[in-house]
């Protein structure tokens, strides 16, 4: 993601009203610094984190990336488990509590809000690790993260884990306990929800469970398990400010824009999460809801009436509906979009929520390339070669031209578009996907590019009810992204 899908995603985790974003790691490139200063600046509702490890120049650039956010924290970590210690740091137990005490007290020197892990907790002696958590709390440490790095341990095992520090920890009671889950076992969720029955009271976790390897406990299902079983013993008194009916519209901009599709039969956010197939469960819900439902879809904030709009649809109902979708556009941006929702409109009998969302998004991400796709012929057929005609605009003034062909259509369309960017050089195709925007034959597709060069990698969308058109413009974005980066180093991570 370059800085400004990142404040895109900052500016919706804001709406989520999540009570931390983690931006970044500010000391692992120029563009993760600049990356989590915009976010500091920008979001003024949650507290917005900084990752560093065990050391002090980590520590001192993720301050210098935080500094002017309303709430800063500084998270900061060291590897605690037997194998860790042995093979990745060589240190033994009072090197690794040395370091984490001297880390919590550099970082308590700039903010009082400082978040301590102890990286693969899950396989760490619980002797140490109550020793070494109670150590960083007395230096100073606000928040102790009790991670499951690699998704090893089972629920039950986790909770237990969680319940002994809150028991042999003697100043436990100064600081707020974390958890951290992967989810290499499928268990992330279920080891986050045992932690929090036994005393934690934050949970990280991410939209749609990305995350490495695996992934990470997802943020909806978390929350959803936590509403819906409100009436658990341990969850009973439990609350916490997300506002539900934002995850929907959460978890699509996050999939838009990291190219991640969501799987249909995905909880709580997949697209089958509350339809029901099977003759018995329709008639279930015909006849009484809850048979078959335990939460709303109205709950997560997915529209119960999808068809909104027309062709004869006039641009303040086209205005007034990007409202209520969360959209503020500004006079050019809402122009723009206009015109392709009228032009789409024409082609469609019906837009859906979905619909507008995709072209909006789709005009919102190219709005600042300095390439843009003006026109475009392509012929193809069963004994011909594919050939492709691409008009590109350049700066917004100067138009150029070129003819090229390739082994299908959308390679011919790439081929070609690649000769009239020559800053992109030897740029390679990392991730080519498609997706239906909505059902029918009408859909419109969007469609995600991956690219590579010199190590770095970018990603571009484009959305058409064209898939060779879509596929177009997904390509220009990620060459504008190569582009910019090319003239700022700083611009993406």
């Amino acid at each position: 993601m370059n800085i400004e899908e990142k404040l895109r995603i900052a500016r919706q985790l804001e709406r989520l009203r999540v009570d931390v974003i983690e931006a970044g790691f500010p000391i692992a490139s120029v563009g993760d610094f600049e990356s989590v200063r915009e976010v500091a600046l920008h979001v003024r509702e949650c507290s917005v984190a900084g990752l560093a490890r065990a050391r002090f120049a980590d520590i001192d650039r993720a301050w210098e990336a935080l500094s002017g956010a309303a709430n800063p924290r500084i998270h900061t970590f060291i590897a605690t488990s037997p194998i860790h210690r042995k093979h990745k740091l060589g240190m033994d137990q009072d090197q690794v509590l040395e370091a984490a005490v001297a880390a919590v007290r550099r970082a308590v020197r700039y903010t009082s809000n400082v978040e301590w892990s102890a990286e693969d907790a899950g396989r760490t002696e619980l002797d140490f690790l109550s020793r070494i958590v109670e150590a960083v709390i007395a230096a100073g440490a606000t928040t102790v993260n009790i991670p499951d790095t690699v998704g090893y341990t089972l629920p039950e095992e986790f909770g237990a884990r969680i319940d002994y520090l809150m028991h042999h920890v003697s100043n436990i009671h100064k600081a707020v306990v974390s958890v951290h889950c992967h989810n290499d076992l499928g268990l992330a969720v279920a080891n986050s929800l045992a932690a929090v029955a036994h005393g934690a009271r934050q949970v990280e976790c991410t939209i749609n469970g990305l995350g490495e390897r695996a992934g990470n406990a997802a943020l909806e299902e978390v929350v959803m398990a936590l509403r819906t079983r409100h009436d658990y013993g341990p969850f009973h008194h439990l609350t916490n400010r997300i506002e539900t009916t934002e995850i929907i519209r959460t978890s699509k901009l996050v999939s838009g824009i990291t190219g991640f599709p969501v799987q249909p039969n995905k909880a709580i956010v997949g697209a089958n999460a509350f339809a029901h197939e099977s003759g018995i469960h329709q008639d279930g819900v015909l006849k009484e809801v809850t048979t078959y439902e335990i939460m709303t879809p109205a709950s997560v904030g997915l529209s119960t009436n999808r068809m909104i709009l027309g062709k004869h649809s006039g641009r303040h109902a086209f205005k007034e509906r990007l409202k209520e979708l969360g959209y503020e556009l500004d006079d050019g941006q809402l122009d723009r979009s206009f015109r392709r929702f009228k032009a789409l409109a024409d082609m469609k009998q019906a837009l859906f929520d979905e619909d507008i969302q995709a072209l909006v998004d789709d005009e919102v991400i190219r709005e600042d390339d300095y390439y843009r796709l003006e026109r475009l012929h392509v012929a193809s057929g069963t004994q011909d070669t594919p050939v492709a005609a691409v008009t590109i605009q350049v700066g917004g003034e100067a138009i150029v031209h070129a003819t090229g062909s390739g082994v299908g259509p959308i390679d011919a369309v790439f081929q070609t578009i690649h000769t009239l960017i020559p800053e992109a050089g030897a740029a390679r195709l990392n991730l080519y996907q498609v997706n239906a925007v909505t059902e029918g034959m009408d859909a419109q597709a969007v469609v995600t590019v991956r690219l590579e060069q010199g190590g770095r990698l970018v990603q571009g969308q484009g959305a058409d009810n064209d898939v060779i058109v879509a596929s177009a413009r997904a390509f220009i974005n990620a060459l504008n992204k190569l582009v910019r980066r090319e003239k700022s180093p700083g611009q993406g991570v």
